[in-house]
């Protein structure tokens, strides 16, 4: 086995893509829509959170009667 196919193939081809600058400029558009799904999924979580206990304690007053 000679050293030569082993250096071949443990060479690292780096092509353009992989040094794109990022910008400097933000969206805020998108920030914007981030922000506001963020807050729909915590007043979902609230509404599931709220109705379950709600529910629990609807079930707790049946099961004594």
């Amino acid at each position: 086995m000679s050293t030569e196919s082993l250096h071949r193939t443990s060479e690292i081809v780096e092509t353009p893509s992989q040094y794109v600058v990022p910008s400097k400029r933000v969206n805020v558009d998108v920030l914007k829509q981030r922000l506001l799904e963020e807050k729909k999924r915590e007043k979902v979580k609230r509404t599931i959170i709220l109705s379950s206990v709600v529910v629990s304690i609807g079930a707790l007053t049946l099961l004594t009667y």
